[in-house]
């Protein structure tokens, strides 16, 4: 009895002492810390990974050449190893030395995994090897890495030069003079590309605009008209000018081709497979296994100016992605000009002015709902009405010289924008509505008090201390829209644009035209690439420039509310 009444205050004290526990919260708290910590480890894991792999792509390594047990020899850059399973009916006629490794791994053998290039010589870029058929692995100094125009890199070592009927041999010629005949080879390759795409595009410009204003005086006044007769005579003596400017360009252009032909190289793959190339065909070379420090941060400095500043090639595999970040950048920049001040104004009218009620409520609510309709659903909207409706009325209206073929009937840069506007308004509205609602009523009495009108209130009072609401409210839309990629592919983006919205000919700022945009990048990469292998790094490269630019895009948009709010935001009323 005596030890019964010891025990019954420990166990009211671990009753109490539980009670207590669960009022204050305690469990909770540590439920809310722990979702906290797991969701940062997934953000920062999540930009880690990114930038590892998207820092150290363009950094040259060294070629490792491998002789096999069969006699061949693999060369090529070290990628990663792998564990595999062989086939079962395979696994017979694996020799002594897999099936030790087998036992040892638990039926997995190891195999690397070499990134090779000469994809015109043995149709791959990448090759596995397993590790048991690598009798030995050497680094030879010869061995050279050459990044070419077409079909991927080259990785093998110098044959020989043809310098317009001269041979030399690999060691007839320093590595200094090697490199002088390529910049003179690479400045007639720019010349061509000039010539082609810069000075011939416009003599093509001219021409299809003479073409379609003399089809517009046809349309207007008729074949037999007078104004007809004139604008065809004109058209004729300005189009034998341009015809005379484009033979001299095609013909500058084919001297220079008939030039650079003259000027090849003969590579041997590591084993002696030959392939002749112009030497303004490369982009850039090296030898992968004398670099220093100092010359591989060379390299790997050269290639990301070249990819935040060329144009891609390979199918977009290689090469730069400035049409794309300029793409990306325009659409962003025209999409939050669109979407603020339709839904500010939008949330002005429904906060300040609307009567509350239930046709309100059930406004809000539709906004709400707005945002949850899966993004694909926008773009079908947006090429049904924008492109098929309100495209083709302005070419009706404004371009019917250039029909058959659209002008704003079709995919373009403005419709991407409403599209996308469309779809991130009601972040916006719903931003706006929560930061017009932040602002004590006192100081709209105050100020209609002090007898300033509505509007003169919501000018001067409500919109300044509302500004940073509704700034956040178009940041998370930028950030939004910057990464939306399925409407895109029905509104305007494509894989390859031939132009630039933005050219030197009026009215300068084409928003009809299709464009590249860095999330469709991606995709295309990852998942239309002919070796998803070989598209790997860019798409961990392009990814990490797509986080870049958006958060360079929202700090920009955070400098610019915070100035406003220093600006407005003068003292209480």
């Amino acid at each position: 009895m005596e030890n019964q009444t010891e025990e019954k205050p420990n166990i009211n004290l671990t009753r109490r002492r539980n009670r207590d526990f669960k009022a204050k919260g305690e469990p909770f708290i540590w439920i809310l810390g722990g979702a906290l910590v797991i969701g940062l480890v997934m953000i920062v894991g999540f930009v880690v990974l990114i930038s590892y792999h998207g820092l150290l792509t363009f950094y040259p390594d060294k070629i490792q050449v491998v002789k096999l047990t069969n006699g061949s020899s693999v060369a090529g850059e070290l990628m990663r190893p792998d564990l595999y399973k062989p086939e079962s009916d395979n696994v017979a006629s694996l020799p002594q030395k897999a099936t030790n490794e087998m036992e040892n791994n638990k039926g997995f053998l190891k195999r690397l995994l070499f990134k090779t290039g000469n994809f015109d010589l043995y149709n791959e870029d990448y090759k596995w090897v397993p590790a048991y058929e690598i009798e030995s692995v050497s680094e030879p100094k010869d061995m050279v890495y050459v990044e070419r125009m077409e079909w991927g890199p080259f990785i093998g070592r110098i044959g020989s030069l043809d310098l317009d009927g001269k041979k030399i041999g690999p060691k007839g010629m320093s590595w200094d003079e090697l490199k002088k005949l390529h910049r003179e080879a690479e400045k007639r390759r720019l010349r061509i590309k000039g010539i082609e795409q810069g000075e011939i595009a416009t003599v093509n410009h001219y021409l299809e605009k003479d073409r379609l204003s003399l089809k517009k005086v046809e349309l207007e006044n008729g074949l037999d008209s007078q104004a007809y007769a004139k604008a065809e005579k004109k058209y004729k003596a300005a189009e034998g000018k341009l015809e005379t400017q484009y033979r001299e360009l095609s013909n500058e252009a084919e001297a220079l081709r008939r030039v650079d032909s003259k000027y090849t190289i003969t590579m041997l793959d590591v084993n002696n497979k030959e392939k002749r190339m112009k030497i303004s065909d490369i982009v850039r070379f090296y030898p992968a296994n004398q670099l220093s420090f100092g010359q591989r941060l060379g390299v790997y400095f050269s290639r990301w100016v070249e990819f935040l500043t060329q144009e891609p090639r390979e199918a977009n595999t290689e090469g730069g992605v400035l049409p794309a970040i300029f793409g990306t950048f325009c659409m962003t920049v025209l999409m939050a000009l669109l979407v603020a001040p339709f839904g500010v104004v939008t949330a002005l009218y429904l906060r300040e002015y609307a009567k509350q009620g239930r046709l309100v409520s059930i406004i809000r609510v539709c906004v709400n709902n707005l945002a949850g309709v899966p993004s694909i659903v926008y773009g079908v909207f947006g090429l049904g009405f924008f492109a098929y409706v309100l495209g083709v009325s302005i070419d009706q209206i404004f371009f019917p010289e250039r029909f058959p073929n659209p002008t704003f009937g079709t995919g373009g840069l403005l419709w991407a924008s409403l599209t996308l506007a469309l779809l991130t308004v009601p972040v916006v509205i719903v931003a706006t509505e929560e930061a017009l609602a932040a602002v004590p009523q006192s100081m709209r009495e105050g100020s209609l008090a002090c007898g300033a009108s509505k509007w003169q209130t919501i000018r001067r009072i409500v919109l300044p201390r509302a500004m940073p609401g509704i700034m956040t409210g178009l940041i998370l839309a930028m950030a939004r829209g910057a990464g939306e990629v399925a409407p895109l592919m029905l509104v305007g983006v494509v894989k390859m644009a031939p132009e630039l919205p933005i050219d030197q000919f009026p009215p300068y700022i084409h928003l009809e035209r299709s464009f590249m945009h860095l999330g469709f990048h991606i995709f295309d990469l990852a998942f239309q690439s002919r070796n998803s292998e070989a598209a790997i790094p860019m798409v961990y490269v392009t990814t990490l420039l797509l986080i870049t630019l958006v958060f360079a895009m929202n700090v920009a948009s955070i400098i610019v509310r915070n100035r406003l709010k220093r600006k407005f935001f003068t003292g209480h009323f």
